[in-house]
């Protein structure tokens, strides 16, 4: 509030009235403190909780109510339901501003985006996972190409291996993860 210049405030209104910058300012700072937070609660329920939006236009109030300090100050009575009307006020133009204008959209990064029909993409992932799939243990190796490649069940791939469910089970968990970190490894490499 100290930005705006004493001079500014001493202005006359239409009926004669002046007032003078300290009382001006001494009015302004009693408002602020009676009034924000109510103003605030006000202007959140109309702007259903947009507690951001409400507290720029609780500022943008405020500084209406600075430039008509003399019409207020004139009669105090009348404060209260003018900061009120003008913050609906304020309120209805903000929401007609963004309705106004499209809606700010954030576009997603491109080169991170996958596309499903890039066959290089497909090539080198294959040969990333056949020399992933070299690294691991060889035990690991026959359960993931019997669940994933060949799409067998996990009681399926237990008869076909000789090994328990229970086994093809954990076996599986501990290859995707030995798969994982392979992977890793080959493309830093």
């Amino acid at each position: 509030m100290s930005a705006v210049p004493n001079e500014a405030v001493g202005s006359s209104a239409s009926d004669g009235v002046v007032v003078e910058p300290s009382t001006a300012e001494a009015l302004l700072r009693q408002l602020v403190e009676e009034y924000r937070r109510p103003l605030h609660r006000f202007l959140a329920r109309l702007l259903l909780g947009q507690q951001e939006l409400a507290e720029d236009l609780v500022q943008e109030t405020f500084l209406r109510a600075w430039r008509n300090a003399d019409r207020l100050a004139a009669d105090p009575s009348k404060i209260a339901p003018w900061l009120y009307t003008v913050a609906r006020h304020v309120a209805i133009d903000a929401m007609r501003a963004r309705q106004a204008r499209p809606p700010e959209v954030s576009l997603p990064d491109l080169n991170r985006v996958p596309t499903t029909d890039d066959e290089m993409d497909r090539v080198v992932n294959v040969h990333a996972v056949r020399l992933a799939l070299g690294k691991i243990s060889p035990e690991h190796r026959a359960v993931l190409i019997e669940m994933y490649y060949r799409g067998a069940s996990v009681a399926e791939a237990a008869v076909r291996l000789g090994i328990p469910e229970g086994t093809v089970k954990s076996r599986a968990y501990y290859a995707v993860r030995a798969l994982h970190a392979a992977i890793g490894s080959t493309e830093s490499s």
